[in-house]
């Protein structure tokens, strides 16, 4: 059976995810109205990276916010690494809780508050490490339950 010709895929074979997606990253029917996406391999100074980030997760797209970290920690100095990887993980741990995906969302959420606390009591970009990571204790807590990704999305700043 040959799939690879319903697969949307580029020249080179390599996926190419065009589908749409809702505000959560689940992917839709093709043809189906989806948010837009995020494009991918921007790079963005911190404070712009803070600041869209920022505003993806108070539009309830933690999914997208992820993306903009991942850009972040891709092409980031290696000393940052950590921070936008912990970042882009309680994104996604949101999106996953979002989901209803408890026992994956817990894992990120956790994840996440592990690598911001390599640098706690620093200060980085105005990034309120300590109180993400207890937003995030917090959230993980009382998984299982409802998540709305929008109103528990956290302030990245103080």
């Amino acid at each position: 059976m040959e799939t690879s010709s319903r697969r949307d895929r580029d020249t080179e074979g390599r996926a190419r995810n065009a589908r749409p997606r809702d505000g959560l990253g689940r992917p839709l029917p093709y043809g189906a109205a989806g948010v837009e996406r995020q494009p991918e391999g921007v790079v963005r100074t911190p404070d712009e990276t803070v600041r869209e980030a920022q505003r993806l997760l108070d539009a309830g797209m933690p999914f997208h916010a992820h993306e903009v970290f991942e850009d972040a920690w891709k092409s980031g100095p290696e000393s940052e690494r950590e921070l936008w990887r912990g970042l882009a993980q309680l994104a996604v741990g949101l999106t996953h809780a979002a989901r209803g995906n408890a026992k994956g969302g817990a894992a990120l959420l956790a994840r996440g508050a592990d690598s911001l606390g390599r640098y706690a009591g620093t200060a980085v970009y105005g990034v309120d490490l300590s109180g993400l990571m207890a937003w995030a204790r917090k959230l993980s807590e009382r998984l299982p339950g409802p998540v709305d990704a929008r109103a528990e999305a956290p302030r990245l700043t103080r």
